[in-house]
């Protein structure tokens, strides 16, 4: 499996554009960014073909979601917002070509039900599922710990994968962040057997802390036997929090690279 690095935690001490030659000279496959829109389309295209690096992933845009809000995705009163994201996000990555695009799920907005939020949500990821099928780019769909991030529409592999089954479309698979399992105390192995076959993208930091690998208490060798047994060979996104310096957090990088994931 080939190893990203997600460049809105990674190499932060660095303006985003140059973070995409860092992470190839640290030795990263390919890059990750969560909400590159602030940077003209045609510049990321032009360092991301410098680099040699793909850009595996990009977030719909999510409005509020970062500053605490519901975002956009489960939201019924904000659907021409979340439409308007969706042509933004199509006409970026028609010119960049993101190995995939993640739609964030949002946090449940007052005054409306959980049932409400989750027939918007699917019905929303199977439109940008059908959008994106003309690009031969897959939709994606993360789960996200309630414990970071309170009030969290999807937080299990369980409720991720009804909502996979809900939406009912070849083109919309499942995100698995190995930490935002780990931080809820889930069973890392027994959440990828639930996703089996439906697993699009995997994220990962240790836990607790959301450190590189090796600074918590993920076993992390479990987890890759796992997500291996159940037929991923998808990548592998390093999203995680760099205690210091990012070259000073890569001791695990070779050895993963090398299928070493101890």
């Amino acid at each position: 499996m080939q190893i990203s690095a997600n460049l809105s935690l990674l190499f932060s001490e660095k303006p985003l554009l140059e973070r995409i030659v860092a992470a190839a000279a640290a030795g990263f496959d390919g890059v990750e960014i969560q909400f590159p829109y602030d940077i003209p389309a045609i510049r990321l295209k032009e360092e991301l073909e410098r680099a040699g690096l793909p850009l595996v992933l990009i977030n719909l845009p999510a409005a509020d979601l970062l500053q605490g809000g519901p975002g956009l995705a489960a939201v019924p009163q904000r659907q021409a917002e979340f439409d308007a994201a969706l042509q933004l996000a199509l006409s970026y990555a028609a010119l960049v070509r993101p190995g995939c695009v993640s739609i964030l799920p949002g946090r449940l907005a007052e005054g409306t039900t959980r049932e409400q939020a989750l027939a918007t949500l699917a019905a929303n990821l199977a439109k940008s599922a059908e959008a994106f099928a003309v690009l031969g780019i897959p939709v994606l769909c993360e789960a996200i710990n309630p414990l970071d991030m309170p009030g969290f529409l999807i937080n299990s592999a369980d409720q991720l994968g009804a909502l996979l089954r809900r939406v009912d479309h070849p083109n919309c698979l499942a995100q698995l962040d190995l930490y935002h399992m780990a931080r809820q105390g889930l069973d890392i192995p027994a959440c990828v057997a639930r996703l089996a076959g439906r697993i699009g993208h995997v994220q990962f930091a240790d836990c607790p802390g959301r450190g590189e690998p090796g600074s918590g208490r993920v076993d992390f060798a479990a987890a890759l036997a796992a997500l291996q047994a159940s037929g991923y060979r998808g990548w592998l996104g390093a999203e995680y929090r760099p205690a210091g310096a990012t070259a000073d957090s890569l001791a695990w990088l070779p050895r993963w690279r090398a299928g070493d994931y101890r």
